[in-house]
């Protein structure tokens, strides 16, 4: 796994082994980068269920400002700061150990992007998706990575849906603030 393109292109990132680590496909980062890279430079971005970190570093690569990386796993953290660290990016970087609902409830921040990809069919969008709309800034775009057996509502807690991206058997979906101009 690399760092597709910015000022960290081509750097080796490390991740977890094991049957509870499921990255992000080169495929479908870079599809995602494709959909937001013109709003990207400048953004705040945060990185839920982090995992190795990839999606928030390649933010950072190519231009977001700052990003938050939050994980409950100590062993995934130490992942997200060595990779930091090998990528030159991590004074822009925060590194949050906690539960994804945990951190939605206790966030006094707003984010530009935040990029969500929870263990698959465990009903992370019913608890999350409610929680989502106060970390989001006004014209913010949530990208939730999903297995495309788990239906998503359309509209929730003052988000609604954008678009669903479909890649084999995972399925991206965007939301935004239900007043949004996006």
């Amino acid at each position: 796994m690399r760092v597709i393109t910015g000022t960290a292109r081509g750097r080796r990132l490390e991740t977890l082994e094991g049957l509870d680590v499921r990255p992000t496909t080169e495929v479908v980062k870079e599809a995602v980068f494709s959909i937001i890279h013109f709003r990207l430079p400048g953004a705040s971005v945060a990185d839920i269920f982090a995992g190795s970190g990839q999606m928030g570093i390649e933010a950072l690569s190519r231009g977001a400002k700052r990003a938050v990386f939050v994980d409950q796993s100590r062993a995934s953290l130490q992942v997200v700061r060595k990779n930091l660290q090998t990528t030159g990016l991590a004074a822009n970087a925060q590194v949050v150990m906690d539960g994804a609902e945990s951190f939605l409830q206790r966030v006094h921040e707003t984010f530009d992007f935040i990029f969500l990809d929870p263990p698959y069919n465990k009903g992370y969008g019913e608890k999350l998706l409610p929680l989502l709309g106060q970390a989001l800034a006004p014209e913010g775009l949530i990208l939730f990575e999903h297995s495309r057996d788990e239906a998503l509502p359309d509209q929730v807690g003052g988000l609604r849906k954008i678009k669903d991206y479909r890649y084999g058997k995972t399925l991206v979906t965007s939301y935004t603030h239900e007043e949004s101009q996006l």
